[in-house]
């Protein structure tokens, strides 16, 4: 999809939109894989509505994508623009509990800012990769902790309503690695209360936790984090393991050697077949288990 070919770029750059043509989406992921397309940077929160009727007139269909952390893209021209907040000198600050912090901040930059602030609870997040509006979206959580229990309000684009709004957490529903936000909803900002904690327990913890990470996980390599869901009492990763996959590929997708539920982009895997490799996995534990396992990555097909 080309917006820079259309008459509507000019408008978009009236309302603060930073068009960016023909941009790698491989390059946005952490996957390193998905096609291209034009990317619109929305630097101005008052004119997403207006942004969103112009493309909705123009029957431009589009993405919203985030730190781009827990997404398989497609290959090839996609069909769809991307929209993107900056990333550059996100919003933080601290009023007493209360942390505000824009979605387009770094999740784990966030959890080191209200920490410097003598805040805690979220240690176990700061090594999920990706943007503090991707955790909200699933609730990202690791190490006993979730998102989800800090949330107080969520700033929002609601594209049902094509209106910004604001959510209290008690009419957002926080469950496993799923919450109740639409799928295209954009999430702009949020408020969170989180308990004091001296900085250097707060740093004890971040060490802990960062240390079970290096001795099990795949860092440094391309990956999304967890490709599956843990099933209800059970552990996606360790039936894979006992199943003997680690190191099965499909092309250069393959199931990482230091964790089964992290599939990792070992050279120029294409979307094709990191699909694959999920659905050949997902086919022998469903077999051996007599249990489908349901993806955590989000997958956009073209």
């Amino acid at each position: 999809m080309r917006i820079s070919e259309k008459p509507l770029a000019a408008r978009l750059k009236e309302l603060g939109v930073e068009l960016h043509a023909g941009v790698s989406l491989s390059e946005k992921t952490s996957l390193g894989i998905g096609g291209s397309t034009d990317e619109l940077v929305l630097r101005r929160f008052d004119t997403i509505p207006e942004v969103m009727r112009l493309l909705a007139d123009e029957k431009i269909p589009h993405r919203f994508l985030g730190g781009g952390t827990n997404v398989l893209i497609d290959d090839g021209e996609l069909p769809w623009v991307v929209l993107h907040l900056p990333t550059s000198q996100p919003g933080m600050r601290v009023e007493g509990n209360a942390a505000y912090v824009d979605a387009a901040a770094d999740l784990g930059g966030m959890v080191t800012f209200c920490a410097k602030r003598d805040l805690g609870g979220m240690e176990g997040l700061i090594g999920v990769p990706g943007s503090v509006g991707g955790a909200l979206r699933m609730n990202a959580g690791a190490y006993g902790t979730q998102i989800g229990s800090y949330v107080r309000e969520v700033k929002l684009y609601r594209a049902g309503e094509r209106k910004i709004e604001i959510l209290r957490g008690d009419q957002i529903s926080f469950e496993y690695r799923h919450t109740s936000f639409a799928p295209d909803d954009m999430m702009l900002a949020v408020k969170l209360e989180l308990p004091s904690k001296p900085y250097q327990e707060i740093l004890q913890g971040i060490r802990l936790c960062n240390e079970k990470r290096r001795a099990s996980q795949p860092l440094g390599q391309k990956s999304a984090g967890c490709i599956f869901k843990n099933p209800q009492g059970g552990s996606a990763g360790r039936m894979i393991d006992e199943l003997g996959l680690k190191g099965t590929s499909v092309g250069d997708a393959r199931v990482s050697d230091r964790h089964a539920n992290f599939f990792v982009n070992a050279g120029q895997a294409s979307a094709s077949d990191m699909l694959t490799l999920i659905s050949n996995v997902r086919e022998r534990v469903q077999q051996a288990y007599g249990i489908t396992l349901d993806n955590e990555v989000v997958v956009w097909n073209a």
